[in-house]
């Protein structure tokens, strides 16, 4: 899900297929659906009961979820009945990611570092949650150890400390 009145407007380019996307198929997964929402907290409600309704064990969203008056995507997914289990972690690039979960469903709020920085949070969480891994708050704080990319001039990641 993408949201961002800019986005849903034509303003800005949405590139979640490419930066998003690309990294659950690359681990053989389906994408259900993208749906595209305005800055309204019931909009980003109604889609997330939507994917969820429709069947989808992981929704991911994009934009929204920085400091601005504007950004009310984790207003949006606590208003569909998610929990939010964790909002900010102590990565970089990943500090303003969200994790919530609607009954069975995980929900990662993926942060705007996503679409320019190649390795982020998303590299590390994503394959854990495919693996069935339970994360808890105390999951997202412990990778603080080692939770600062480099930006190491040719990225080895995974074989790196990034997230260790």
């Amino acid at each position: 899900m993408v949201t961002g009145s800019e986005i849903s407007k034509g303003l800005i380019k949405d590139e979640f297929d490419r930066y998003v996307a690309r990294k659950v198929s690359d681990y053989g997964c389906e994408l259900v659906e993208k749906i595209i929402v305005p800055d309204k907290p019931q909009s980003i409600a109604n889609a997330v009961i939507d994917l969820k309704t429709r069947g989808c064990e992981l929704i991911l969203t994009t934009g929204g979820l920085s400091v601005d008056p504007d950004d009310v995507t984790k207003k949006g997914i606590k208003k569909s009945g998610a929990k939010i289990m964790a909002y900010g972690s102590p990565i970089l690039p990943g500090a303003m990611f969200l994790y919530a979960l609607l009954d069975n469903t995980t929900i990662l709020g993926l942060p705007a570092c996503v679409f320019y920085h190649p390795t982020t949070i998303y590299d590390l969480i994503l394959p854990r949650i495919l693996a069935g891994d339970q994360i808890t708050k105390q999951t997202i704080a412990e990778m603080g150890h080692g939770g600062l990319c480099l930006d190491c001039e040719t990225c080895r990641f995974p074989d790196c400390a990034f997230g260790k």
